[in-house]
């Protein structure tokens, strides 16, 4: 998923460890020998990042260097993985998340990895391909408000999907487009979900009532949003449920937004062994690394999602404002698999007109 850049420096890649940490770089999944041996190839989505003690401790342990090597969002990794799957260009991905695993597992993909997962991470495992992709991290695509505009203008916010159809509501909304972007992706699979086969109807009310669609997050929230930084004239937006523990001024206790927890609908990012990796051994461990308690710790301030351990303990400012919702919207992975482009044309047509 696309993460918010709120705090983008926070999680800091050793540049020097990760020696080839792009598509470019010079180490190849297709090297063998002794040194290829020592190194495990992780590929994974842009915004994958992980202190530099942590990649350091990662080698300490296993004597396996990590070489990371992006591939823009979760859709574009995705589509890579099943292109270069009869000679998979690493040991490792990360990223895949639950809008796109059916679509790798069907194309095999992955190997099977055996992995214990933290008490209480059961929950974010697949129902079909468990044995293949393993959870790491959990966070939710919401509805995000600026509660500092409703305060000043005496406007009750909005607080589930169909509010947002009502007049009190005309020309404040702003999301990135599911044709584009994760995150506008995944609220069109909230609308699927909460909606079902009149969902098509629910986003022409949207449109009607003055719902902006833009390319991507960074614009919804930048430009659009009131409290993006840019004189933004709309004070809601898709983001995240985390999003509000960014947005606590220097000097305030309170955050300046809120996410609307009966919008929200959940992504699970997942880690696994690529099916004829070079290095199934350093593999292997670096998926179990991915679900350890130190890097499970980290993610919050690392790559701004909740981890499926439970029992780690969050940052104060995330147990305080980053609530994750109770009920949040979900829908089947086969499912989406099935309707996705379906979807994704009717979307089009309704949104373009």
């Amino acid at each position: 998923m696309k993460r918010p850049a709120l705090l983008a420096t926070v999680g800091v890649v050793g540049l020097g460890l990760l020696a080839a940490c792009s598509t470019g770089g010079t180490t190849s999944a297709e090297e063998s020998g002794p040194e290829r041996s020592r190194e495990v190839i992780l590929v994974t989505h842009d915004s994958f990042t992980l202190p530099e003690e942590l990649l350091e401790e990662f080698a300490e342990q296993t004597g396996q260097e990590l070489i990371v090597r992006a591939s823009g969002d979760a859709g574009a990794l995705s589509a890579k993985l099943a292109l270069t799957k009869e000679n998979p260009t690493g040991d490792v991905a990360f990223g895949i998340d639950n809008t796109f695993a059916s679509r790798v597992l069907d194309e095999g993909v992955f190997a099977p990895v055996e992995v214990e997962l933290p008490p209480g991470a059961e929950e974010y495992a697949l129902a079909d391909g468990a044995d293949r992709l393993v959870p790491v991290d959990v966070g939710h695509v919401c509805l995000n408000i600026d509660d500092t505009w409703f305060d000043k203008n005496e406007v009750k916010p909005p607080r589930t999907l169909q509010d947002l159809t009502k007049p009190a509501y005309e020309d404040l909304t702003v999301v990135p487009a599911a044709s584009t972007s994760s995150p506008g992706m995944a609220f069109l699979l909230s609308t699927v979900a909460a909606f079902g086969d009149e969902w098509p109807d629910y986003w022409q009310e949207l449109l009607d009532n003055g719902l902006k669609v833009v390319d991507g997050w960074s614009d919804a929230y930048y430009t659009d949003f009131t409290q993006g930084g840019e004189n933004g004239d709309r004070p809601i937006v898709l983001s995240y449920d985390s999003s509000p523990a960014f947005t606590v001024a220097e000097g305030q206790k309170r955050s300046t937004t809120s996410a609307l927890l009966e919008t929200c609908f959940r992504q699970v990012e997942y880690a696994g062994v690529l099916d004829g990796a070079p290095n199934p051994e350093g593999a292997r461990a670096l998926v179990e690394f991915l679900t350890g308690p130190e890097v499970q710790a980290a993610l919050p301030e690392s790559m701004f999602v909740f981890p499926v351990d439970p029992m780690v303990e969050l940052p104060d400012a995330w147990a305080e404002y980053a609530v994750q919702p109770e009920q949040p919207f979900e829908v089947d992975s086969e499912e989406i698999a099935a309707n996705r482009e379906q979807w994704l044309q009717q979307w089009t047509e309704i949104t373009t007109r």
